[in-house]
């Protein structure tokens, strides 16, 4: 298994504060939808396009591409709104968009496509995407990864048909995947088209890669460390978020930017107990160390609801009482 390049430094909570910016404001992110009604898309099985003939199936996929991007149109508005500058599109929002049918069709909605990324741009909202689970990089089976490969290239033609910038700004978020293949999964990175390569990102997960080693897959294949809290604690069977590697471990996920303005990590509270992988409502607690970290996904289910009081219990907390 490979390790970080340098030994992962303990720092304290005050340790950590001296190293970021004590200025900055951390961005909250809403994924995919809402609890309400207000931001919702529209699906298609692949089952149920199968029945259709191949006329009816290009006319149930523009109708779906036309409505869940005048949705997404809408879900912008909404994120601005309510002051949300970071919004995980779904995976789903253009589906079938990996196969040539579907390929075509969106082309047809090059120019509407451009429209809703300018305007993602012009109101600062930061637009990413994490690929479904089944997308695995270092897969034993070499469909596979073609596979997954194949549905990467699709998301990435869709963010450079948005004009979003090939960069982590408009990252592409996968985990480890298979374990024990730390090597392939580096392997298979460098190889990867500049469209995905240049947006990739690597999260650590709560059972195969713990932080350290994505860590060092990401140091050792050049791509951004997106560092997950809650699955650190699970991996480590840790207690508390306030364990000084937590810290730690976002200072080192830091050094992997090349923007370290642009860092994203992700938060979420386990539903029964502290460690429970499963999400809860709300966001209850939350590591001290976050309030340096730029860019936060908010993974609860409550989704805008969990946003709202999060920003008032505990960054606006920190604004009007700093340390």
């Amino acid at each position: 298994m490979l390790r970080p390049a340098s030994s992962l430094e303990i720092v304290s909570s005050e340790e950590f504060a001296a190293l970021g910016d004590s200025q900055i404001t951390p961005k909250l992110g809403l994924v995919c939808i809402t609890s309400s009604n207000q931001v919702r898309y529209r699906t298609l099985t692949r089952k149920r396009l199968l029945l259709l003939s191949e006329a009816e199936q290009e006319k149930a996929l523009r109708d779906l591409y036309a409505e869940n991007l005048r949705r997404l149109g809408a879900a912008l508005e909404f994120c601005a709104a309510e002051e949300i500058f970071l919004y995980r599109i779904a995976s789903g929002l253009f589906p079938f968009a990996d196969e040539s049918l579907g390929a075509a069709v969106l082309t047809e909605f090059s120019d509407s496509l451009r429209q809703v990324g300018d305007r993602a741009l012009q109101l600062g909202i930061r637009i990413v995407m994490h690929p479904e689970q089944f997308v695995v990089l270092n897969s034993d089976k070499p469909e596979v990864i073609a596979n997954s490969i194949k549905i990467l290239t699709a998301y990435a033609r869709t963010f450079d048909l948005m004009g979003l910038p090939r960069s982590s700004w408009s990252l592409m978020n996968v985990h480890g995947g298979k374990g024990d293949r730390a090597e392939r999964l580096i392997s298979v990175i460098r190889d990867l088209p500049e469209a995905i390569r240049n947006r990739l990102t690597l999260e650590n997960d709560e059972h195969t890669y713990g932080s350290e080693d994505i860590l060092a897959i990401c140091q050792t294949a050049g791509v951004p460390m997106v560092f997950d809290a809650h699955h650190h604690i699970i991996h480590d069977h840790l207690d508390s978020y306030e364990h000084p590697s937590v810290a730690a471990m976002l200072v080192a996920a830091r050094s992997t930017w090349d923007r370290p303005d642009w860092q994203l990590v992700h938060i979420s509270n386990g539903l029964a107990s502290f460690n429970d992988p499963r999400h809860s409502d709300l966001i209850t607690v939350m590591p001290s160390s976050y309030r340096n970290a730029p860019w936060i996904e908010v993974e609860a289910k409550h989704k805008e609801v969990a946003i709202a009081k999060l920003r008032q219990d505990w960054l606006l907390q920190a604004t009007n009482h700093p340390s």
